[in-house]
């Protein structure tokens, strides 16, 4: 039952993040692996520090709703720890300080000029989630969008001008030093700079629960103000063990599932073969104690037929046969005209970087119909690789193999079987032309193609 609730997770989990489900593979790196359903190690706590604006203009009203019309800029300041509790969600302590100012009050008569609240503290819990993170293939992110909001409680002072000049604002109670709730609302993403190290960049909205933040009460609306910035975060641990923030669960659930059909595999595989021990173990057995059913049961060369019914007898080891233990007739390859020219097209047209076996992009069009030859009609290929007498023996030997093997590589990419293509370095002991002059070299460098 455990394993059919692992598929359905799975299945749910590829449907939602819009991956394919048919894309799956026979093998799995499981280094710095987490299982989903073990909870593995992983990097849970946080510590971050930013700076910033903050501006009492937000995103979430224009000026005519704003007790001031022109917000001014001012250096904001903070830290934050954070605790992350599954891939997605975290919670975080978050501390904030510094400066909002404003000029130019909405009324004109009477209303303050200017104010100035200096936030002496601000504590807040916010829930933090964590955005983009679930993807079929990719087992970490490097970019982690993410959405907060919580509620907090601040104290600050505030200062304002008119006409006859600068006072400290004192709410409904004399207070000057006023102490007030607020909640926080922002987003923003994170980019991993390595593995313990996060760029931070945010935007945060602060309501405040009253209409005293800027000195001035106005209309029936509370006050509020943004605060943009960017950190770092650090995070608490190994730098060898994962963050459940950048881990990607949906890729971690594939991974296991992947990875316990190729351990059933391998224990169906070992089952098999131990039951063909014991039939084999069996068969010897009886061979000891009968010996007219040993004669019944011996293949002599070893092809799959016993002697009974081998009407070719002593058949060289390796060689496919039929029924009756005689070997298969090969099948005849026609090279036709047309297959010559694709492949000396592909000849005249290789070009390599001079010294290295680096193959030029004019060389692709050509060599894709080598590979499509190959594929269509089944043939075999064998590369040789030549050079000139420039360099050492070894160097040039070399040389010519690393080319003929970039060549089989490339065939094999374009669909080729790879074990159908031989490709093989004779490096300056095979010269067509003389070396001593420049066109002889050019004739010696080469490649060349045998279709059979």
């Amino acid at each position: 039952m455990k394993t059919n609730l692992k598929k359905a997770s799975l299945l749910l989990s590829g449907l939602l993040a819009g991956s394919s489900l048919f894309a799956q593979t026979d093998s799995v790196n499981i280094t710095n692996y987490v299982k989903p359903f073990s909870g593995g190690p992983v990097k849970t706590w946080s510590i971050g520090i930013h700076g910033g604006l903050l501006t009492p203009f937000t995103i979430f009203g224009a000026n005519g709703r704003q007790d001031f019309r022109q917000p001014q800029s001012e250096i904001g300041y903070g830290g934050y720890i954070k605790k992350q509790f599954t891939p997605t969600f975290g919670l975080q302590a978050d501390f904030l300080r510094g400066e909002v100012s404003g000029t130019r009050g909405q009324d004109g008569v009477g209303t303050p000029t200017s104010f100035n609240t200096k936030l002496s503290w601000s504590g807040a819990l916010s829930a933090n989630v964590t955005l983009g993170n679930i993807s079929w293939f990719h087992a970490k992110s490097s970019i982690q969008p993410y959405l907060t909001a919580g509620a907090g409680y601040m104290g600050y002072k505030t200062n304002i001008t008119n006409g006859a000049g600068t006072t400290a604002y004192t709410n409904g109670a004399g207070e000057n030093s006023i102490k007030e709730f607020f909640i926080p609302v922002g987003l923003g993403f994170k980019i991993n700079l390595g593995s313990n190290v996060n760029l931070d960049l945010g935007y945060q909205v602060n309501f405040v629960q009253s209409d005293n933040f800027d000195g001035y009460t106005t209309g029936s609306s509370n006050d509020r103000f943004s605060y943009a910035h960017a950190g770092l975060e650090f995070l608490l641990g190994s730098s060898k063990t994962p963050n459940m923030s950048t881990y990607n669960p949906v890729n971690s659930m594939r991974t296991e599932y992947v990875w316990q059909n190729q351990q059933t595999k391998q224990m169906l595989q070992a089952q098999i073969d131990a039951e063909k021990a014991k039939n084999d173990q069996l068969r010897n057995d009886l061979n000891t104690t009968n010996a007219n059913l040993a004669k019944l049961t011996v293949d002599s060369d070893g092809d799959g037929v016993l002697d009974l019914n081998d009407k070719c007898p002593n058949t060289p080891a390796g060689t496919k046969v039929d029924g009756s233990g005689c070997p298969l007739a090969k099948p005849v390859v026609y090279i036709t005209e047309e297959d010559k020219r694709v492949v000396k097209d592909a000849i005249n047209n290789l070009e390599f970087d001079l010294g290295k076996a680096t193959i030029r992009e004019k060389s692709f069009p050509s060599l894709d119909r080598v590979a499509r030859l190959l594929t269509d009609k089944n043939f075999s290929l064998k590369l040789a690789g030549h050079t000139d007498n420039t360099g050492s023996d070894a160097l040039n030997l070399r040389l010519s193999k690393d080319r003929a093997e970039a060549i089989k590589a490339y065939l094999v990419s374009k669909g080729a079987n790879a074990s159908r293509i031989e490709a093989t370095g004779y490096g300056e002991s095979q010269p067509i032309a003389t070396n001593k002059t420049a066109a002889g070299r050019q004739q010696n460098r080469r490649v060349e193609f045998t279709l059979y």
